[in-house]
């Protein structure tokens, strides 16, 4: 006897349809009511952190400086959209390139809004910038002035106080040093790689400004999801309580190791300064940003303006026609611009008209 085979189903034109209940992400940046559910990770993507994080708060004031306020349409094209959910669905970084300016670092901002995955997590790479400043710190100078002052107030109490409490010379040698973990600081990679039940927002920023050896560096962590901090392997205490990257947050690490529950969202921005070895680019979706359209950049003004000024398409127009025609531009200028135009009082005429045409400049002429 044969097995049946299901056949799929099939559009009118005969085609196979596809569900579109695959995509939890659509690049609107409106904050859910209730967090998305988000697809199942792949078997081999799969981790198991202990102990389960609290999930991280939201900081809606660094999303509105970054987004504005919400958006009416899209603020990406359909094949990037697609490319994000990709991600989000294998769990594997995006490779964000593009020019300056044009918002990929932004994207980061927009993602975690809009799935409700809280606060996010950047880490600004530059030329001395190494894997372990991102993952933890320890300060060892700090820790051994603590127990050097720990030791004299063991090995010298009070005498007054000894003298009106003969118990107090007795608790004052059975005082604890202090503990290795209060000197040891989760870096932006660390905290989001720590066991929460919702991934995490990492942002990589500008990894091709780092040193050559970097890109390798990382491909351990992205691969495994986990960590040790050898200063607390080796520690006594077997678990220890450290700080995160997360204002005022603290983590229990248990045996020196960190591992995820769910692989971070990890959004990594190049300018294209240089190329990354194969290695790490197989390990991650390339995705490449380029200049939002004229509707997406009017509403891009609308949300951080909460209104569209007189003269906000003339500037649009104007900023599109300077980066097709082949110059280097921010989003940031067009805004100043916009923002610029309206205040109270400015003629865009004479000199205004200048000072216009100074902030949307071509950054690449290097003035």
């Amino acid at each position: 006897m044969s097995a049946q085979v299901n056949e799929p189903e099939r559009d009118t034109d005969g085609a196979p349809s596809v569900p579109d209940d695959w995509r939890v992400f659509r690049a609107s940046g409106v904050p859910p009511q209730e967090p998305p559910v988000l697809p199942e990770a792949p078997p081999w993507r799969r981790f198991h952190g202990t102990p389960a994080q609290p999930q991280a708060e939201d900081d809606e004031k660094a999303a509105t400086r970054r987004l504005g306020h919400v958006a009416a349409s899209p603020q990406l094209g359909a094949e990037e959209i697609d490319v994000v959910n990709a991600a989000l669905l294998l769990r594997r970084p995006l490779l964000i390139t593009g020019a300056p300016g044009v918002g990929k670092s932004t994207l980061a901002y927009l993602i975690a809004r809009e799935l409700g995955l809280g606060r996010v997590l950047a880490w600004n790479i530059v030329s001395r910038t190494t894997l372990r400043d991102g993952l933890y710190a320890h300060d060892a100078i700090g820790r051994a002035q603590a127990i050097a002052a720990w030791r004299a107030a063991a090995l010298r109490p009070d005498p007054g106080a000894a003298a009106a409490d003969p118990a107090y010379a007795e608790e004052a040698e059975r005082q604890l040093p202090p503990p290795l973990g209060e000197f040891v600081t989760l870096g932006p990679l660390g905290t989001a790689l720590l066991p929460y039940e919702r991934p995490r927002m990492l942002l990589v920023d500008e990894l091709d400004k780092s040193d050559i050896d970097l890109p390798n560096d990382l491909l351990h962590v992205l691969e495994n999801g986990s960590y040790d901090i050898p200063e607390l392997v080796r520690d006594a205490a077997g678990s220890a309580e450290v700080h995160t990257d997360d204002p005022g947050r603290r983590a229990v690490v248990s045996r020196g190791r960190i591992e995820c529950r769910e692989f971070p969202v990890v959004v990594i921005t190049s300018n294209g300064e240089r190329e990354f070895p194969a290695a790490f680019r197989r390990r991650c979706l390339p995705l490449e940003m380029r200049t939002p359209s004229r509707e997406q950049l009017l509403a891009m003004v609308e949300g951080h303006l909460r209104t569209r000024p007189e003269g906000s398409e003339e500037l649009v127009d104007l900023f599109l026609q300077r980066v097709h025609a082949g110059g280097t531009h921010s989003l940031d200028q067009l805004l100043n611009a916009v923002q610029l135009t309206t205040a109270g009082g400015f003629q865009a005429e004479g000199d205004g008209r200048k000072l216009v045409e100074s902030l949307l400049r071509d950054l690449a002429k290097g003035r």
